[in-house]
Formats: C-alpha cells, sequence, structure tokens
C-alpha cells in the first residue's frame, strides 16, 4: 500500500482509531475504512446508534479528501440511514471524490454492511470538503 497524507492524519485521529475503525486504503481522492458494531455503539432500539455510522462515513471521506496531500477538513456533510446497523456487523465505507473546484470538494460514501449474499447498504453520505493548507498549488 503507497503511503500518503491520509495515512499520516489516520495514524494519529484517536477518535476513528479508539472505535476499532481501521484504514484499508487511501489513494487519489478514494478510501476505505471498516468497522465492527459492538455493544456500546448500540442505542435503545438494538440497533446501531446513527452517529457511530456517521462517523464511520465522516472517516473514511476525511481519508478520502486529505489523500491528495494538503491539510482538508469538512465545510459540511449530511447522511442518509438506509438500513439499521446491528449488534456484531461489520461495516465497509467506501469514499470517493466526485469532484475539486479550487479549495473545495465534493466526496460520496457508501457504508454497507457485509452479509453472505453480497453488501448490503447501510447509509449514503455526502461531504463537502475545504483545504486550509496553503501549498504552492492553492496559495
Amino acid at each position: 500500500m503507497t503511503r500518503n497524507a491520509a495515512h499520516t492524519m489516520f495514524e494519529v485521529d484517536e477518535a476513528s482509531r479508539a472505535l476499532g475503525i481501521e484504514l484499508a486504503e487511501a489513494g487519489d481522492g478514494r478510501a476505505v475504512v471498516t468497522m465492527t458494531i459492538t455493544e456500546s455503539m448500540v442505542n435503545g432500539h438494538a440497533i446501531a446508534h446513527g452517529g457511530y455510522l456517521f462517523l464511520l462515513a465522516d472517516t473514511a471521506f476525511a481519508c478520502a479528501c486529505n489523500s491528495h496531500g494538503p491539510v482538508t477538513v469538512a465545510s459540511g456533510a449530511e447522511i442518509s440511514f438506509v438500513a439499521a446497523g446491528r449488534l456484531g456487523d461489520r461495516l465497509v465505507a467506501t469514499a470517493a471524490e466526485r469532484t475539486r473546484y479550487g479549495r473545495n470538494g465534493i466526496y460520496d460514501v457508501t457504508v454497507h454492511r457485509e452479509t453472505p449474499d453480497g453488501p448490503e447498504v447501510v447509509a449514503e453520505f455526502r461531504g463537502r470538503s475545504r483545504v486550509i493548507e496553503k501549498t504552492r498549488e492553492n496559495a
């Protein structure tokens, strides 16, 4: 795996790593992260709390938009919950860059659970990014 700024950022992301999120890949505006739903992530309806699904998608988004190098942060995001996450689900969040313009970008993230019959979508996320680090390219 080729290392880039996303890997460096993720290595010090205590919030994501403390939840067991793992970075599977990141590069060229794309990233894949995984997480298993634990007992502490389940709400009073016995389903995964939406905040954890958002955090997983947001982590994939952050890794994708930081894979280019300059420090990039979210300027906004939204999520649509498609299906409930359940205790023990292994979730995969795949982020893909849709466009970059100036210091801005738009990224889509699909969160799915792995099932014996194939992937099942749990959530769809769209994030908007903003480069905050000055580089020769955006100075």
